[in-house]
């Protein structure tokens, strides 16, 4: 590798390295403890610094140096892994450099050409590059020691490295942890001593910081079991962001392909980077704040002060400024944010260069005054070209006039508080569906009706309109402290459909997407799926209690909601508990506007809740935990296994507590969770914790505590709601009003935010993160112990081969993804199928896995015999292997007895698994994803699998002649290496001529004998007699001698033998194989198990960096 040119004095210099090649001007270098002899203490010093210091040791073991002889002034210029690297180098640079150093006349000169030179070279290698980062020429030697101590394929994509601490029980080793693409890699050697850690990040279970007496910070990385501590981080916080977030993409890519298909800038793991990484997580960051489109991304941001005339002040805070929206928010993050859709935007006014200070102007008569903007200028330009407004002089008289109107706005805002209006206007809706709300339909309001719950809804509307009136309303509305606490108080019914699109963001959906429903409404009509026939079930069981839902009217648009999203996104389809929520959106939304709700909550509020393993509702379970053993330890001393409340709690976060809780109070819950999100669920569930903690206390057993908590929700009322009774759910609980007083669902709420309300959503989506690692391979851990009971029943490996054999399989499936994005074992991953189906193998992969498991030297990856085996054990044809099918293959070649053994290989070479073209597999998939299911197609696969009955010898076909052949051949190459290799070869010669004598009398029985038929299996039997008597010469040979020597015999057989149609039952070769003890003896030789998969799992990441 080039280096840029590096000034250094050698001249004192301690002897750290040995000349090798040396000329007038250049010296080829090797280091001490490297290369020939090893260097004794020399070179185990010289190996300690090498990884304690930092990378401006050079610590390749073979460099160049350039020089002048009337200078002792070296410049370093190149390094190399390996001899054979460094003389490349060293070779071009007497083939093209030497020669034209000669016509310069001073050293200067000639040190000059000799730079320009090398940083051309660097410049070019930079032009295909991967590498963007700070430091190139540190990431360039980083990335040299990396493929060098670990030896990983190189298509594995280095992000970024650090100097730090490793644990080894008590005693810590100094060294480099690297982090890539798919692996954590950390490498220390001192005196001698080497310490190398090679952990992919899909192995992590546990990922956290922490502290104690001994290390005062640290990362703790958990792996199977197994806690590794890394200490001393310069940039402690910087590294465990990083980590964190190639450990979510390694889960997202290989275990929850749902979630990872939504992000396309991290599609490809090549091109994986810090910078790409850092950018992401701000991006990400950045839609969870404003509520924002999964598409949009953070573009810009600047620090301003915003002009807040409600507080007749400017407030510091921060412009982020992404494709379509152009959003604030203050410095603390909850006094005030706005978001302003760009297509609201009417005009931006000539930025004002005094004071930095630019004005927007939006519909509504609306004008936001930015001042203090460093980059205002380029901000300026970048919002008028994302708006489509030209600051060009013909349109220079309305401009004027717009800016003069913005103007009079800001300073007049005040005075004129009822010009703010709303700024988005509906689309009319498609009379295909339902433009009402249903809550309007079956409960219009009475204006007349002037009863306390009907004025005090007067009044809640009243003090919106006013809040409208102050922090403006629509899209482009100031959310504020005071939003918070209105939001906690209530949310009136008429105005309920109105804040859940505008909070959701879901408004914008609707807005960006005209038609959009309409059209997959037409789409979906009448289509049949195993989610329609899921949603077709439910229908009658949503709200069964509330009229809307009695009638057709509503039944019909809960139907057309929940089959265009399940049209919209078949990866998620349909999952209990969308219908119940679905069923509150559709009381105060339009049906238009509940579908936006819906896209808003499962895919981005409560991401992975609703799909076939709820990860999503797991993780803030596990989230909830952690908050309860913060914020409620004496229910934690009582009660020291927390799973009960993941249990109890899980209704409450898939259905938002609309399932445990009276419809008139659930709403109020809904109000306060597309506000705040997931911390509103949280806090609420603190609260119900709180308010019966002396009950859960002295309960006795979980079924106690379910019947106190029941009894709890049963008590919750909404004293406020205009609800009829006919509307209103029935409370169980409410007969026995001995036992519990009523609880205002206004004043159980206020008490969550009073006393959990410091719960910060940045401290839950880091809990999220750190939980979901546990959860995800929790899950994992679940299916593999299903799958082992299952295989377990129908082989012979014990439960902890079965476990080596499967984490084998799974990182095999996985090594195939790490480099790409089309391996089809990854595309047709699915964490919805049957658990054996959910890992399955490709040719490729499987070839590599049967190579290192096989019992026998010959099955390399390349060997057709791995090919053959892939096609009998793929019973389905579709090409991948599942683990069930692995494990049939291998316990037969390991624990099968002779005849089983026998009876494998002898399928091996017939159809399916012989006559097929060598070029792979049959290419049939079938169709995968729970909206394509052929649900008669499993049935009668089932049926078949039923009534299956075991397969005998004499269900086998025949052999043919061309087929024999080859299964002789096969025999000759799992023989060779054999130390009983000669005997074992004369076997099956003497076999083979065997049954050829045998198939001659036969025919000689069966048909009147002739000169020419009797001549030919005379000479096969004299062909396979030559081949009985190998000498000693021959048997002991290479592979390529004894395929030279069955081709030999197939060529004469037949050569002898083209005239006439011959075959051999399994019978005759059972039967002629069980008299040679030495054929016997081989095939029922032991296999030591254990040892073989500690082999393979050695062996595979090798293997495949080899491959």
């Amino acid at each position: 590798m080039w280096l840029k040119p590096d000034e250094m004095l050698l001249k004192n210099a301690f002897k750290l390295w040995v000349t090798e090649e040396d000329n007038e001007y250049f010296v080829l270098q090797r280091r001490r403890g490297y290369g020939e002899g090893g260097g004794g203490l020399t070179g185990l010093l010289v190996g300690t610094l090498d990884t304690v210091l930092d990378s401006t040791s050079k610590v390749a073991p073979f460099r160049i140096l350039h020089h002048t002889p009337d200078s002792q002034v070296y410049w370093s210029i190149a390094c190399g892994v390996t001899k054979e690297e460094i003389l490349q180098h060293w070779d071009w640079l007497q083939q093209n450099i030497m020669r034209t150093l000669s016509v310069f006349d001073s050293s200067e000169d000639i040190t000059s050409f000799v730079q320009g030179k090398i940083r051309g070279l660097i410049a070019e290698e930079g032009k295909t590059s991967l590498v963007l980062e700070d430091d190139p020429e540190k990431f360039r030697e980083a990335l040299l020691r990396f493929e060098k101590w670990f030896e990983l394929p190189p298509k594995e994509k280095l992000v970024t490295y650090y100097s730090c601490s490793y644990w080894r029980g008590k005693v810590p080793c100094q060294g480099w942890l690297y982090l890539s693409t798919n692996f954590m890699c950390f490498y220390s050697y001192l005196l001698g001593a080497e310490v190398k850690l090679i952990i992919s990040w899909d192995e992590i279970w546990r990922l956290e910081k922490t502290s104690n007496v001994i290390l005062t910070e640290s990362i703790r990385v958990s792996v199977h079991g197994e806690d590794h501590y890394f200490s001393m981080l310069l940039h402690l916080s910087e590294t465990f962001v990083i980590m964190e977030q190639l450990a979510d993409y390694s889960i997202k890519r290989l275990f929850d392909k749902e979630a990872f298909q939504r992000e396309p800038a991290l599609s490809d793991p090549l091109q994986i980077t810090k910078r790409g990484l850092e950018a992401h997580a701000k991006s990400e960051q950045f839609r969870t704040f404003f509520r924002l489109p999964k598409e949009e991304n953070l573009l810009e941001v600047h620090e301003s002060f915003l002009w807040v005339p409600f507080s007749h002040y400017n407030t510091l805070g921060k412009i982020c400024l992404s494709e379509n929206y152009l959003c604030f928010a203050s410095q603390d993050g909850s006094q005030c944010h706005v978001i302003i859709p760009m297509r609201e935007v009417i005009n931006v006014e000539k930025p004002d260069s005094g004071s930095r200070a630019l004005t927007v102007c939006v519909r509504g008569k609306r004008a936001l005054r930015f001042s203090e903007v460093r980059g205002y200028q380029r901000l300026a330009n970048s919002i008028r070209s994302r708006c489509g407004i030209s600051p060009s002089p013909q349109h220079s008289a309305s401009s004027e006039a717009i800016r003069g109107e913005c103007q009079s706005l800001i300073n007049h805002f005040d005075d004129n508080p009822e010009d703010v209006t709303l700024m988005v206007g509906q689309k009319d809706s498609s009379k295909a569906v339902s433009t009402e709300a249903l809550m309007t339909v079956f409960h219009p309001q009475d204006v007349e009706n002037l009863d306390p719950k009907m004025l005090k809804e007067k009044m809640k509307e009243q003090s919106w309109n006013i809040h409208f009136s102050e922090y403006g309303r629509g899209t482009s509305m100031f959310f504020t402290r005071k939003t918070r606490d209105l939001i906690v108080r209530g949310v009136p019914e008429a105005l309920r459909g109105e804040l859940w699109m505008l909070f959701s963001g879901a408004v914008n959906d609707m807005a960006t997407h005209p038609g959009y429903y309409t059209d997959l409404v037409e789409q979906s009509l009448g289509t049949s799926t195993l989610a329609t026939d899921e949603i077709e079930r439910d229908l009658h069981r949503s709200l069964p209690e509330h009229p809307a839902f009695q009638s057709d009217t509503g039944i019909s648009a809960l139907r057309r909601v929940l089959t265009a999203y399940a049209y919209r996104n078949p990866k998620i389809g349909y999952c209990q508990a969308m219908n119940i929520l679905t069923s509150v959106l559709l009381l105060y939304a339009k049906e238009e506007e509940a579908f936006w709700l819906l896209v808003a909550v499962c895919e981005r509020m409560l991401p992975d809740y609703f799909n076939r393993r709820i990860i999503g509702a797991l993780v803030d379970q596990a989230v909830f935990e952690d908050l309860i053993r913060d914020h409620l330890p004496q229910l934690v001393d009582h009660m020291t296994d927390l799973s009960f409340f993941s249990s109890v709690s899980l209704s409450w976060f898939l259905t938002l507590f609309i399932s445990v809780l009276p419809i008139e109070s659930a709403v109020n819950v809904v109000d306060c969770f597309f506000y705040d999100g997931i911390k509103a669920i949280l806090q609420l569930g603190l609260a119900v914790l709180d308010n019966n903690m002396g009950a859960l206390i002295s309960c006795q057993d979980d079924a106690e505590a379910v019947t106190i908590l029941n009894k709890f929700f049963d008590s919750v009322t909404n004293k406020d709601s205009p609800l009829p009774s006919t509307v209103k759910q029935a409370s169980v609980g409410n007969n026995d009003k001995a036992s519990h007083f009523n609880v205002d669902i206004s004043e159980l709420i206020r008490e969550a935010y009073e006393k959990y309300g410091n719960i910060r959503s940045e401290e839950v989506e880091s809990s999220r993160k750190r939980n979901k690692l546990h959860v995800i391979q929790t899950l994992e851990d679940t299916t593999k112990q299903n799958v082992i009971r299952v295989v377990t029943q129908e082989v012979r490996f014990s439960a902890s081969h079965l476990d080596g054999l499967y984490n084998l399989f799974k990182r095999q499936h996985f090594l195939s993804c790490y480099w790409t994005m089309k391996s089809p074992a990854l595309l047709h991953h699915d964490p919805s199928l049957a658990y054996l189906e959910q890992y399955q193998l490709g040719f490729q992969q499987f070839s590599v896995l049967f190579s290192l498991l096989a019992p026998w030297a010959f099955c390399n990856a390349k060997s057709t015999l791995s090919l053959w085996v892939f096609r009998l054990i793929d019973e389905n044809q579709d090409g991948l292997v599942n683990f069930k099918e692995f494990c049939f293959a291998l316990d037969t070649l390991y624990s099968g007895s002779f005849t089983n053994k026998l009876k494998f290989l002898f399928k091996l070479h017939l159809p399916p698994a012989f006559d097929l073209p060598e070029d792979g597999v049959i290419k049939k998939s079938p169709e995968r994803g729970r909206g394509k299911v052929d649900l008669q197609a499993y049935l009668k696969q089932w049926q078949n699998e039923i009534l299956k009955k075991e397969e005998t010898i004499k269900d086998l076909p025949r052999i043919n002649q061309t087929q024999f052949i080859q299964f002789s051949k096969t025999l000759y190459n799992i023989f060779h290496g054999d130390p009983e290799e000669e005997s074992l070869y004369r076997a099956v010669a003497h076999v083979t001529s065997l049954l050829l004598r045998m198939e001659e009398v036969g025919r000689r029985l069966q048909e009147p004998s002739s000169p020419s038929e009797s001549a030919n299996p005379a000479n096969a039997t004299a062909a396979a007699e030559e081949e009985e008597e190998p000498t000693t010469e021959e048997a002991s040979t290479t592979p390529e001698s004894s395929d030279t020597s069955s081709s030999r015999y197939s060529r004469d057989a037949g050569t002898d033998l083209t005239e006439m149609e011959w075959s051999f039952s399994f019978e005759q070769v059972l039967a002629s194989l069980l008299n040679e003890p030495t054929i016997v003896s081989f095939f029922e030789r032991p296999v030591d198990v254990q040892t073989k998969l500690g082999q393979a799992r050695v062996a595979q990441l090798k293997l495949n960096a080899n491959k």
